[in-house]
């Protein structure tokens, strides 16, 4: 699809931001609840935040605004800090919004796009798995119209809601049923067809006819979203580690797609633009009473099939959605249950047992991540935040236990012992090939000649230059030809410039104690 120069915006643009902010309104409503927030907050999020991000975008698809795993991230770290729906978490929503921004656009301005990638696939499998259980818990009371306790956790309220059924609403279930069937429908008829807009309007008539007596949106305020900067400052503290998480795995959230478009269509793409954008957004909706906002998958998807062709559809949605806030009070009537159904319908195919247990096939170690991820996620709920954190944390244990142990392959053939070592020779494995060498040697001392395969190594640093220098210099003080072949060819310099060709024994090298040989970079 061709695309529009960045400063010009096209018919297709303004048709298919319009038709995004259709989809946004009722949406955005629905993220807000889940983030335990008043939803027009919701729409706050979906208006300024929109126009500011458009102008640093890269993407021309990606859509900016109030997502789910934002939502939940979101309740998660603030549901410890004050009374859901009081005006402090309102407040310290837009700050925890200010500092998600804040951090965005530090990475952004520091060029290091680039963290988003330290994820692991298997982490984000488990922890979207377990993400996504916990958003359809936290909308099952509502879908069901069941009043459950205020102070338990999203998996007890979930599960009070299902064991009790005598505190269910036939109107309510009846209105989640047709929600999820207009909006999983719609999608499967054609993805531009807007069954989000179609259930909220069924819901808000349904509402008004019938003269339904469950939970509503309730009182909305007219007008524009305020422009705030008395903020619970003094609580920035504890917003400082959610936010920094926020502000990358919700980025995350919305990179795939716009790779994915990128690469198809030959478009340039940068990281660093898009967490300057949506640094920017974040910060407008810190400072208009919204909530943290991220990369919306679904809402880009319909923008592409619109006919986007440059990053001013975005703004286009967040002019209409700015548009429609004075008239916004026509939703009063509008039932939870339809907001509840309409998360239910946008998150539950994020829920994918099948790979997670693909996981153990593909690599137990990095199962056993994903699978840490998933129960962290469960466990901790709603302080999500923290299961990230663990999962980041084993991966990287993983990671470097996998570097620390590099994968030898020996045999034998005659009085030649061939030696295939895989993975990264650095300071931290480079003593491990070189324990391994030699005890084979030790166990089998009628050997003469030692090949060391290298075209394994993805790379080599200094120590592990140095450590095969030694093994040369070494094995020719025993007698023993200690060879070189198949070295990467970004490494043969460094070697060379080692003596590791030479058969005679290197320059003395200084030795870290406790660490063995090789063991300094």
């Amino acid at each position: 699809m061709r695309t529009e120069p960045p400063g010009r915006i096209s018919r297709s643009d303004v048709f298919a931001g319009i038709s995004v902010a259709l989809i946004l309104v009722p949406q955005s409503m629905a993220y807000a609840e889940l983030a335990g927030l008043p939803p027009h907050h919701g729409l706050y999020a979906a208006s300024f935040p929109l126009i500011a991000a458009a102008f640093l975008a890269s993407s021309p698809y990606l859509q900016t605004g109030p997502v789910a795993l934002t939502g939940l991230l979101t309740f998660g770290a603030l549901v410890p800090l004050a009374p859901v729906g009081s005006a402090e978490y309102a407040e310290l929503a837009a700050l925890l919004a200010l500092v998600v921004g804040v951090a965005r656009l530090l990475v952004g301005f520091l060029h290091a796009g680039w963290l988003v990638y330290l994820m692991s696939h298997a982490m984000m499998t488990g922890f979207l798995s377990g993400a996504a259980i916990l958003i359809l818990a936290s909308q099952l009371p509502g879908a069901l119209g069941s009043a459950v306790p205020p102070d338990a956790g999203v998996l007890p309220r979930a599960w009070f809601a299902l064991t009790h059924p005598e505190g269910w609403e036939v109107a309510s279930i009846g209105l989640s049923i047709v929600t999820v069937g207009l909006v999983v429908g719609s999608a499967r008829l054609h993805p531009l067809v807007p069954g989000v807009l179609f259930a909220a309007a069924f819901g808000l008539g349904f509402s008004v006819l019938s003269g339904y007596e469950g939970a509503t949106v309730g009182e909305i305020p007219r007008g524009l979203p305020p422009l705030r900067f008395d903020l619970p400052w003094n609580r920035l503290p504890a917003l400082l580690v959610p936010g920094v998480v926020i502000s990358v795995i919700g980025f995350a959230e919305g990179v795939s797609i716009s790779r994915l478009f990128a690469s198809e269509e030959r478009q340039h793409w940068d990281a660093d633009r898009e967490f300057l954008s949506k640094g920017l957004g974040n910060v407008v909706a810190g400072l208009t009473a919204g909530l943290p906002v991220g990369g919306s998958l679904s809402r880009t998807s319909v923008n592409r099939l619109a006919g986007a062709r440059s990053r001013w559809s975005g703004l286009v949605t967040g002019v209409a959605v700015l548009c429609f806030l004075p008239f916004a009070s026509v939703l009063t009537a509008l039932p939870r249950a339809i907001l509840s159904a309409i998360v239910i319908a946008a998150i539950w195919r994020v829920v994918r047992p099948a790979a997670l247990l693909g996981l153990w096939r593909l690599s137990p170690p990095q199962a056993v991540v994903g699978w840490v991820t998933f129960v962290a996620t469960l466990a901790l709920a709603p302080q999500i935040d923290r299961a990230i954190l663990i999962g980041l944390a084993l991966s990287a244990a993983v990671h470097l236990g996998w570097q620390l142990r590099p994968d030898v392959e020996a045999r034998r053939e005659g009085d030649t012992l061939h030696v295939a070592p895989r993975g990264v020779l650095w300071f931290g494995s480079a003593p491990v090939l070189e324990d391994e060498v030699f005890s084979r040697l030790a166990d089998e001392p009628d050997v003469s000649r030692v090949v060391l395969h290298c075209h394994g190594l993805g790379r080599i640093d200094l120590s592990g230059a140095y450590t095969l220098a030694e093994m040369i210099g070494l094995g020719a003080c025993a007698g023993i030809e200690v060879r070189l072949e198949g070295v990467p060819e970004h490494a043969g310099r460094l070697l060379r410039a080692v003596g590791a060709t030479r058969s005679d024994p290197p320059a003395s090298r200084p030795r870290a104690s406790g660490t063995g040989p090789g063991s300094t970079s």
